[in-house]
């Protein structure tokens, strides 16, 4: 079941809520990743529980239309793909270290699709911001490619702009948990992520 018909079945009444606020981190202590993993709900729990990030935000990216909505990028008719924006702290996180973990939260052999959730909208796709995120992320790929001894899907290209998503889809998983664990269980991705990365993947 892919989460539109899940949105559409469910109650509109989700409490709309504003996205993590950012800590008070000097400018100089911060740093922006960008990953795209499926649906966006799924993404931000990883990353939130790593000490060093200070947030993360749903949004689109990647695509050709100005502010985007979640009804065109969901339809496919914008060129985004769903993602998080992760603002870390690289004295206490580094981007391998979010790379590792944004490895083992995704599906690295499928094709414009993540798990239930079908569509280019729904692509794997690292975004980096400069060019030691881009060897760093290259490296990564070629790193993990050699362990599960084949070649891998997931795009790496340079960030564009980043829209993030209505309020109501930031935090998610913490704002509404019994849709998200319902949403999360009938997509199947910890099924799948169990049978691609074996004991590296662990949801807790």
């Amino acid at each position: 079941m892919t989460r539109s018909y899940i949105i559409a079945a469910l109650s509109l009444s989700t409490v709309l809520l504003s996205p993590t606020t950012l800590a008070q981190t000097a400018p100089s202590q911060q740093a922006v990743a960008t990953f795209a993993g499926g649906c966006f709900w799924c993404m931000e729990p990883p990353f939130d529980a790593l000490d060093g990030v200070i947030s993360t935000t749903s949004g689109y990216i990647g695509g050709h239309k100005e502010n985007p909505t979640y009804q065109e990028v969901s339809a496919g008719k914008t060129g985004h793909t769903e993602a998080v924006q992760v603002v870390y702290n690289p004295s206490k996180v580094s981007y391998r270290k979010l790379l590792e973990v944004y490895w083992v939260n995704i599906d690295p052999f499928a094709v414009n699709a993540q798990f239930c959730d079908k569509g280019s909208q729904y692509r794997a796709e690292i975004f980096t911001h400069n060019a030691e995120q881009q060897r760093l992320a290259e490296a990564s790929k070629q790193k993990v490619s050699t362990e599960l001894k084949a070649k891998l899907s997931t795009i790496i290209s340079p960030a564009t702009t980043f829209y993030p998503a209505e309020h109501y889809h930031q935090d998610y998983y913490m704002n509404n948990p019994i849709r998200y664990t319902f949403y999360r269980q009938s997509c199947g991705r910890d099924k799948r992520l169990k049978v691609v990365w074996g004991d590296k993947y662990s949801k807790d």
